[in-house]
């Protein structure tokens, strides 16, 4: 089905070729990491629950008219997407002041944004992924200015509707990471993943900043019970596409 070419390895997924040069294989692997690579370690089960999320999401935001790299799932660890330009950029929404927005700025954890806040990083680990200015885009020549409000668009709707699904899973989208590529007839494609690696996820009705933690949060901060957030994440996902049809 795939060759055995291996094109890139990142810190959370494999990618390798095809025998189609427009279709590629991810696979997702446990290996778990923090503050740009200083913290690793591994999760049980993580690969297979962020490509599972990662694909019921794809789906469902496809669905909704929102263009996505993701093709289908010969395994429960492995995706084949559509092979695109990556976009050196991590967008970044917001919903709720938490994570480096709190450390940065002093704004206190769990203060909600209304509206959300959209940022942009370079994605480049030894400059540690640093916060970009539209100015500091442009001297970059990444993206061009139509191309980045395309994206800020995109983004803000695909957090609009990631906001209501996991509103229906009984947790709250504090933030979430995305990012963009471009295929061969340069349309503007979701990429990467949306999972409890990407996403900052807090349970519903739960007062307990620690306690409420469904996320690699829960790595980063050794909160323990890792694997057990994962995979109530991945069931209440898998749930809801379930009502939805799909």
């Amino acid at each position: 089905m795939f060759s055995a070419k291996k094109l890139y390895e990142g810190k959370a997924k494999i990618l390798y070729s095809t025998e189609d040069p427009d279709i590629l294989l991810t696979f997702f692997k446990d290996d778990a990491t923090a503050f740009n690579a200083q913290k690793k370690g591994t999760i049980a089960g993580k690969g297979e629950v962020n490509c599972t999320v990662s694909a019921g999401l794809f789906t469902w935001l496809e669905s909704l008219g929102i263009p996505t790299h993701y093709i289908d799932c010969p395994a429960t660890d492995k995706m084949r997407v559509r092979a695109v330009t990556i976009i050196p950029i991590e967008v970044v929404v917001r919903n709720i002041a938490a994570g480096s927005l709190c450390k940065q700025t002093g704004l206190p954890l769990g203060k909600l944004l209304n509206p959300p806040l959209v940022e942009f990083y370079l994605k480049d680990d030894e400059l540690g992924d640093p916060l970009l200015t539209f100015e500091r885009l442009m001297l970059l020549e990444i993206v061009s200015a139509e191309q980045l409000q395309n994206i800020r668009s995109m983004a803000l709707n695909i957090n609009q509707h990631l906001q209501q699904f996991f509103e229906n899973c009984k947790i709250n989208l504090v933030d979430f990471k995305l990012e963009f590529g471009l295929d061969r007839n340069n349309n503007l494609l979701l990429a990467d993943e949306i999972s409890p690696d990407t996403c900052r996820l807090w349970e519903q009705n739960v007062s307990d900043p620690q306690q409420r933690v469904m996320d690699k949060d829960r790595f980063r901060q050794d909160l323990g019970e890792i694997e057990s957030a994962y995979q109530e994440v991945k069931q209440r996902v898998l749930a809801r596409l379930e009502k939805l049809g799909l």
